[in-house]
């Protein structure tokens, strides 16, 4: 067996701007739904880490299979490697004791061994260049493991740092903002600027999904953790919808040969 046959580029999609609202409604969402099984269903992080990661080894195995790009099982993978990630790394962080700090400083290490794997067995780690098993492989491992390092990194700057949930928000929100000049104005390395946004846009989903959760004492909004899950999956089913829909258009206003 050819374990790294070729693969259809277009099984993932266009880095847009709609991409990254839908990035941000899923990964926002992973912090809220984790949070919710793990805690107001006190099933606890173990549990909910099994039940998560058994979820999305299913999502990933069917995304293996398919031969081109499905929106609604791509972003079912993004969800299930966002709520894995966030009850994982509760469970390394609280559950055994590491401590956010040490917990992220790990997830850090592990991530960046995954990217210098895949820098040096695959020649590159451009997500439009995924054209192997083995590179799309890479991209999901890597991409679990970044919204594992993200959650931990949004509840480090939260509670270690002093800076609170909304503080914590508003900081990685000016972070991508300079990321996203930098990508319009600089000629730093493309790539580069592509995986810190990702990563960052982890905590930023960790952090405003605590803001919406959390209690007005503890400076949130209290909206609790079920009905923010429940209007971020709709934020996410109607963007996911939406791009359905402008394939459609755009297919159709395509002239004929």
């Amino acid at each position: 067996m050819n374990t790294d046959s070729q693969i259809d580029v277009n099984k993932l999609p266009q880095i847009t701007a709609v991409f990254w609202i839908m990035k941000i409604a899923a990964t926002t969402l992973g912090e809220t739904g984790g949070d919710w099984l793990s805690m107001t269903m006190n099933q606890g992080y173990l549990n909910s880490t099994l039940i998560f990661f058994s979820l999305f080894l299913v999502a990933f195995g069917g995304q293996l299979l398919v031969k081109k790009h499905h929106p609604y099982l791509f972003w079912t993978v993004i969800a299930a490697t966002s709520t894995a990630g966030t009850t994982m790394s509760d469970y390394m962080d609280r559950t055994l004791g590491l401590g956010y700090t040490n917990g992220a400083a790990i997830l850090v290490v592990i991530l960046l061994s995954l990217l210098a794997l895949w820098r040096f067995t695959v020649g590159n780690v451009e997500v439009s260049n995924i054209r192997t098993r083995k590179a799309e492989v890479f991209y999901w491992v890597t991409i679990l493991f970044s919204n594992t390092l993200g959650t931990a990194l949004g509840d480090f700057l939260a509670d270690d740092s002093g800076l609170g949930f909304f503080g914590s928000w508003l900081l990685i929100t000016g972070i991508l903002a300079v990321i996203l000049a930098a990508t319009y104005f600089t000629r730093i390395n493309k790539v580069l600027l592509f995986w810190i946004a990702f990563i960052l846009t982890r905590p930023f989903g960790a952090t405003f999904g605590d803001v919406l959760t959390k209690t007005h004492e503890a400076g949130g909004f209290d909206l609790g953790r079920g009905y923010s899950s429940l209007f971020l999956l709709a934020i996410l089913l109607v963007t996911i919808q939406m791009t359905y829909w402008n394939k459609k258009v755009g297919l159709a206003s395509t002239p004929s040969d």
